[in-house]
């Protein structure tokens, strides 16, 4: 279990990893198992050489605070000579001076227990595990227009991304991220339907036919407000509407809303009026 927790420790912590431990590895000095990776190690390992519990504990507290580091420790002095006259031995001492950051066992431990969880899941439900990360991690980043017409669309946008090296916006970046699982997703054998004014849900992603439906907040331009109060229209609804005109009286949609839903395909097959025209 080690071996899997102290990973999360190290790549969360600051000045915990580079500049510190990934040295010490390199050099020989010390061996994962040695090297100060959660803050819980320096207080089991300084308990282990005999120091005073309490000591072994502040010390903890002050490195894993930055205090040390910085130098804010008033006591660093007097806890140096202690972990000395107990064979704490010097790279040791000079790792914690390093450490502005760490992270607690208990927490490394609970993310690696939930990326089994989700690692389950993509394996297992992996429909059920697409939908949720597009629904809540990818959903500002997931655009419609390029994501679900195939996995050639996908790569296109990639290339065109990757282009842009490291003048890539933050934005850019997540759409990036989102990009890769959805390219993951179609080379899998999955796929996505249609958005469907009447079987979309507003924002999340649902599994339908072994396939999975975007919301209609995946449309370019069109807000998680709209996509709302269009989900709703539909509900209160309860069947077909007449027209795109019935529609947006109902829905109370702006001209924008109308010309968004229309080029996602969503008013397909609907007439634009109500009226019946006697020559048409």
């Amino acid at each position: 279990m080690r071996s899997l927790y102290v990973y999360l420790g190290l790549s969360h912590g600051t000045d915990v990893w580079l500049n510190n431990a990934q040295d010490l590895i390199k050099e020989g000095t010390a061996t994962l198992s040695d090297a100060i990776c959660t803050r819980d190690d320096i207080m089991t390992y300084l308990i282990k050489k005999g120091l005073n519990p309490d000591h072994a504990f502040k010390i903890m507290e002050a490195v894993r605070k930055g205090k040390v580091a910085k130098g804010a420790e008033d006591k660093w002095e007097e806890y140096q000579e202690e972990m000395r006259a107990h064979d704490v031995p010097e790279w040791y001492i000079d790792s914690c001076q390093k450490i502005k950051y760490m992270f607690p066992k208990a927490h490394a431990v609970a993310y690696v227990t939930m990326a089994f969880r989700i690692a389950w899941f993509k394996v297992y439900h992996p429909l059920a595990y697409y939908c949720a990360y597009f629904s809540i991690r990818g959903a500002d980043d997931f655009d419609s227009d390029i994501m679900i017409y195939g996995k050639e669309k996908v790569k296109q946008k990639m290339k065109e991304l990757e282009a842009l090296g490291n003048s890539m916006s933050v934005k850019e970046k997540g759409m990036y991220t989102v990009l890769e699982l959805v390219l993951e997703m179609y080379e899998r054998g999955f796929k996505f339907l249609p958005i469907d004014l009447y079987k979309s849900h507003s924002s999340k992603f649902q599994i339908e036919d072994g396939a999975i439906r975007p919301p209609l907040s995946s449309i370019p331009g069109l807000g998680g407000v709209a996509a709302e109060s269009i989900y709703n229209a539909v509900k209160e609804e309860g069947g077909k509407f007449m027209s795109i005109d019935d529609f947006q009286i109902k829905s109370k949609a702006g001209k924008s809303v109308i010309e968004m839903l229309t080029k996602a395909g969503c008013f397909e097959g609907m007439s634009k009026s109500n009226q019946i025209s006697l020559f048409g």
